[in-house]
């Protein structure tokens, strides 16, 4: 997993898998399962909470404006875009890379419109509209499978009978019943006897001593009363239909025909909305009563049928993209947890997650507080499942996921940031500008550089010269003597940054409401790019949105890198030209 090679395209960003990537759920429905509420409506409340997602760690936040739970109403095109399109926008402009969560063409393409990068359909892009319009755009897909993983039962039909073969089953009964219950009298009259019944062809039935008495015992101890006569059996007095049905093969199922009131099969007619069919379904299957004369020699069902539907219908719909032009590393595959599946089912497909990764693409596990969650862990409300939906998520990115889908993103990064530590050492290289217009601006930055190289899991590894610029954004102040170091680090890009901010306090920086945005400081610290890192949010944006128009920045950097414009256009930063840039390096002043 620390050397995956897979990547993901979404649109203008491209997501690597050198770590686990978090995706947040963002609800913008009044019914969804663990955290449905008419609050949720609220554009600047739902804005508030994805920007909160990002600042706590997420790196993709998931939008959906339709709940597709158990028992689910379905919601039509119209209401869901109205309810994601704004939020959708809000966050894009924010840097975030914002995946839509729909299963309509049309609320797709109003989404992508506005901004969105990637398209999540719980169908598995099943609707050939979908397929069209996604091969058109380049945003990034995902293809969940929402259905049955086991074969579905045969739907059984009204049969009409032959009515004369039922007349001839039926003739055939009446007389084995007759024939019972003259036995019963004649065996009646013989009292206690060895006697037995007389059946058809002049055979003799012995009557057992212990017949209708509890284990045999008072027919052991010789006072067992007479016998009574047995009841007719149920086939002997059922009506001839039945019967006949019977002898035919044929049953009927409660689910699939109902008799109407003249006595004709009626037919149930299936929902319309497929998706909701087959929520419906699963949440019966969940709730059924198992008999416990069905005995098992497994805890679990055979995994070979399910992963085979599984892992089937994700490589079918796959190849069907990529035939109809959409590219191989736009693809992310999902097995759709809960969606048609028992608690039983859902296990099995956890636990062949290595399976399923090594079909190449990138593997998503969404998870998160679902009901087999929920079975496994004995927590019944959706809303305090999150510690155990961590422990499902963390056994899935041991086995090779590279997508983790979860409600609570602020609890999963913390529990993601420290089993990363202690398990995958993974030193990734990044840049940080350093700059200072206060006190002894040189003295400050060597300071800062050594104070970085303090930080945990964190070293430095080249510095630039130290330059002097013209202010940039502020010009009433003193030229800044600016420097760009570049690191190695095994900290999450936030940590990263929390880090940095201790630094800059260390050494006296204003954070008061007094301080203006870009005035004078003892010491400035930005993050400008991490290797592997996309983000957006407020707290932090990567690479840092201003990088490519700072000339007091790209210049030191030319000391670490060769060619930084190109560089870095390559990372995807609009570099603006020498003469188009903001705080003109006009002096070298020394080294660090």
């Amino acid at each position: 997993m620390a050397h995956d090679t897979k990547t993901w395209r979404c649109g203008k960003y491209e997501i690597k898998f050198d770590r686990p990537r978090i995706m947040g759920v963002l609800n913008v429905t009044p019914d969804s399962f663990s955290d449905g509420d008419e609050s949720n409506l609220d554009v600047d409340s739902a804005v508030a909470r994805g920007v909160a997602m990002l600042d706590a760690g997420a790196d993709i936040i998931d939008v959906g404006g339709e709940s597709t739970r158990p028992g689910f109403t379905p919601v039509s095109a119209d209401e869901e875009a109205k309810r994601v399109l704004p939020v959708i926008r809000a966050l894009a402009q924010r840097g975030a890379i914002v995946s839509i969560d729909t299963r309509h063409v049309e609320v797709a393409k109003a989404a992508v419109r506005v901004g969105a990068s990637i398209v999540n359909d719980v169908t598995g892009f099943t609707d050939p509209k979908m397929i069209e319009f996604v091969k058109s755009t380049k945003c990034g897909v995902v293809i969940a499978h929402a259905g049955e993983v086991t074969e579905p039962a045969r739907a059984h039909k009204a049969v009409q009978l032959d009515t004369s073969a039922a007349a001839f089953v039926a003739e055939k009964a009446r007389a084995a019943a007759a024939a019972a219950a003259a036995g019963a009298t004649a065996s009646k009259k013989r009292g206690r006897g060895m006697g037995g019944s007389r059946l058809i062809g002049g055979l003799v039935q012995p009557q057992l001593p212990f017949a209708d008495i509890p284990n045999g015992s008072a027919a052991v101890s010789g006072d067992a009363p007479a016998a009574e006569p047995a009841a007719p059996a149920a086939e002997e007095t059922a009506p001839a239909e039945a019967v006949a049905a019977q002898l035919t093969g044929a049953s009927i199922e409660a689910d699939a025909v109902k008799t109407a009131p003249d006595g004709a099969a009626a037919e149930t007619s299936e929902p319309e909305d497929k998706l909701a069919a087959v929520m419906a379904r699963a949440s019966r299957r969940e709730e059924a009563y198992v008999s416990t004369s069905q005995l098992r020699r497994f805890t679990l069902p055979d995994s070979a049928p399910i992963m085979r539907r599984v892992m089937g219908f994700l490589s079918d719909q796959a190849r069907a993209l990529i035939h109809a032009g959409v590219a191989r590393e736009r693809i992310c595959i999902d097995p759709g947890a809960g969606f048609g599946k028992n608690t039983n089912e859902d296990i099995i497909i956890q636990r062949e997650t290595a399976k399923m990764a090594s079909l190449g693409y990138p593997l998503m596990c969404a998870v998160s507080r679902k009901r087999f969650v929920g079975a496994v862990s004995g927590v019944v409300e959706a809303a305090d499942r999150d510690a155990a939906t961590f422990g499902v998520c963390l056994g899935a990115i041991q086995a090779g996921a590279n997508v983790v889908r979860v409600h609570d993103v602020a609890g999963f990064a913390q529990f993601l940031n420290g089993y990363w530590a202690v398990a995958r050492p993974q030193p990734r290289r990044a840049f940080v500008a350093l700059g200072s217009n206060l006190g002894r601006r040189m003295d400050n930055i060597r300071a800062a550089k050594d104070l970085i190289a303090e930080i945990p899991l964190t070293c430095v590894s080249n510095c630039s010269h130290i330059y002097e610029s013209e202010p940039a954004y502020e010009e009433h102040q003193e030229p800044f003597a600016n420097a760009v170091i570049e690191i190695r680090t095994e900290l999450a890009p936030l940590i990263l940054l929390d880090e940095l901010m201790k630094v800059e306090d260390k050494l006296g920086r204003n954070r008061t409401a007094s301080a203006k945005p870009n005035g004078p400081r003892t010491l400035d610290c930005d993050l400008l790019w991490m290797e592997g890192e996309i983000h957006g949010g407020d707290k932090l944006r990567l690479p840092h949105p201003k990088l490519g128009e700072r000339d007091f920045v790209l210049v030191p950097l030319e000391d670490l890198v060769h060619d930084p414009a190109r560089f870095f256009r390559y990372e995807g930063v609009d570099v603006k030209e020498p003469e188009e840039r903001v705080g003109h390096v006009t002096q070298e002043l020394g080294t660090l």
